[in-house]
């Protein structure tokens, strides 16, 4: 298995962007307000970040977050891969990945960012339904992200792909389709968010005056996973599912609401296996009162569920006295074996 590289996000909240998409308070997701870095601060912060890399086996990317890099003036792309460039050439990090708008990418720009050691650029595609994209004030369309993917790929970059759930007028079915054509894209890798209301977004007013219903937190993780297993049969990496937790959207103060759990990914592939389980268990011609779950070590805590859920479902819905979940290194990583 592919080591995953050692991150070094250099934020750059809302930067590029040509106005705000209804959903979006980049402040508020990364604790980070908006700020035009000079080269010495984004020198600065991947010389911090460079002190927690442990395995030098693994490769080290600079990672240009939160903004919509391509749009950003020329200059200061320019000044940015720069000063980046600076710790490739001197072998402290190996490439340079960055996450764009669709409608940014053009053969001139990619041309301008040739010569640089940039890997892989991640596409903000959010929806590939056009009327969600309006009613989300995206600014794009669909087909952006098509042309977007096809650039990318001619170039060989090793690329990714955004996609939200929950967004204004999505519902499951858009959702589906819109993972369908993302994955006919074929990108190395997705990362799937459920919407979440932020304060100071336009999402916020719309929340507020009964406009917009978020999504409940367990109808997302539904949804999600459906998509995670659309992605996983099409061979297609889901590297995250859920904003990864930080202080600012754990204090609740940032999030008005919709399905936020800081262990969001978790709950997905907890309801995966008990799906799973579930299933070997009907395919059993007699049941005793005990349960025993053979998994990978690895998925002990996925197996059990948050406080144990997965077990106190498997109890009520076929009468189990106990279920034991036990160890067998033996099985793959999305194997399962029930004994009862």
């Amino acid at each position: 298995m592919t080591k995953r590289p050692f991150i070094i996000p250099v934020f750059l909240p809302q930067m590029g962007c040509p106005h705000q998409c209804v959903f979006c308070n980049q402040n508020a997701i990364t604790g980070i307000t908006s700020r035009h870095l000079s080269s010495e601060k984004v020198s600065e912060i991947i010389i911090d970040f460079l002190k927690y890399r442990k395995d030098t086996d693994n490769n080290a990317q600079i990672a240009f977050y939160g903004g919509n890099f391509l749009g950003l003036k020329k200059d200061y792309i320019k000044l940015l891969l720069i000063e980046a460039s600076k710790f490739i050439a001197a072998k402290k990090v190996d490439s340079i990945r960055f996450s764009t708008r669709p409608d940014t990418i053009d053969d001139q720009i990619l041309d301008y960012i040739e010569k640089f050691s940039i890997s892989t650029i991640e596409i903000g595609v959010q929806s590939m339904d056009d009327t969600v994209l309006l009613k989300s004030k995206r600014g794009h369309r669909a087909k952006d992200t098509v042309k977007a993917f096809d650039l990318l790929k001619k170039r060989n970059y090793i690329t990714g792909a955004q996609m939200m759930v929950g967004l204004p007028h999505d519902d499951e079915e858009t959702a589906i389709k819109t993972a369908e054509k993302i994955a006919a894209l074929a990108p190395d890798f997705v990362r799937i968010y459920p919407t979440l209301v932020f304060s100071g977004s336009i999402l916020a007013s719309w929340y507020k005056k009964g406009v917009y219903v978020p999504m409940d937190l367990w109808d997302s993780v539904s949804l999600v996973k459906k998509i995670y297993l659309l992605f996983k049969k099409k061979g297609i990496r889901v590297i995250r599912m859920g904003l990864q937790a930080t202080r600012d959207l754990d204090a609740k103060a940032a999030v008005l609401a919709g399905p936020y759990h800081p262990s969001f990914g978790h709950l997905v592939l907890s309801d995966i296996f008990l799906d799973r389980v579930i299933s070997a268990v009907k395919a059993e011609k007699k049941l005793s009162e005990e349960l025993v779950i053979k998994v990978h070590s690895k998925n002990i805590s996925r197996m059990q569920g948050l406080k144990k859920r997965n077990v106190e479902i498997l109890k009520k819905k076929f009468n189990f006295k106990t279920i034991r979940i036990i160890q067998d290194t033996s099985l793959g990583i999305d194997e399962c074996h029930v004994v009862s």
